[in-house]
């Protein structure tokens, strides 16, 4: 893990537990805010909505103020530019995820890819195979995808 992104976490979440079990959970939070940067770049457009869904969901999913969501979408974003395949995010929620968890985390990709009112190819493409690389099943993939895409019409 980056020292970066190590102080980041040590500096705005108070451990409960173990150093390690920390570790695991600044991991995963990480790796599902370098889906989501996946998501909102896979269309190659820098587009002001999925950045502010970006925001939103960061702040909302975890509990965090607007100044350390943006912090660590900057850390999951220098991250995201350094790994070359997904294994690394997914492995991480595959372990820790329960089936429903897995299935929030696809609705939170459907709303960065929904947010600028155009769902590219590129965006269905990136979140298909996220989804089958977490195991959430077809209909389940389909199924968050109407729920978003019904509450943002």
């Amino acid at each position: 893990m980056l020292p970066r992104i190590k102080q980041f976490f040590e500096s705005h979440f108070i451990a409960e537990s173990g150093s390690s079990e920390l570790d695991s959970e600044h991991a995963l939070r990480l790796a599902m805010a370098s889906l989501m940067i996946e998501v909102a770049e896979s269309d190659y457009e820098n587009s002001p909505a999925e950045r502010e869904a970006l925001l939103t969901i960061v702040k909302q999913s975890f509990d965090l103020e607007e100044a350390e969501a943006n912090e660590m979408i900057e850390l999951a974003q220098q991250e995201h530019t350094e790994t070359t395949d997904y294994f690394q995010f997914t492995s991480l929620i595959n372990q820790n995820y329960t089936a429903a968890q897995r299935i929030v985390l696809i609705e939170n990709l459907w709303k960065i890819a929904f947010a600028d009112k155009v769902l590219d190819k590129h965006e269905v493409h990136v979140i298909r195979r996220i989804a089958d690389l977490i195991h959430v099943s077809h209909s389940d993939f389909l199924a968050s995808k109407l729920r978003v895409q019904t509450s943002a019409n």
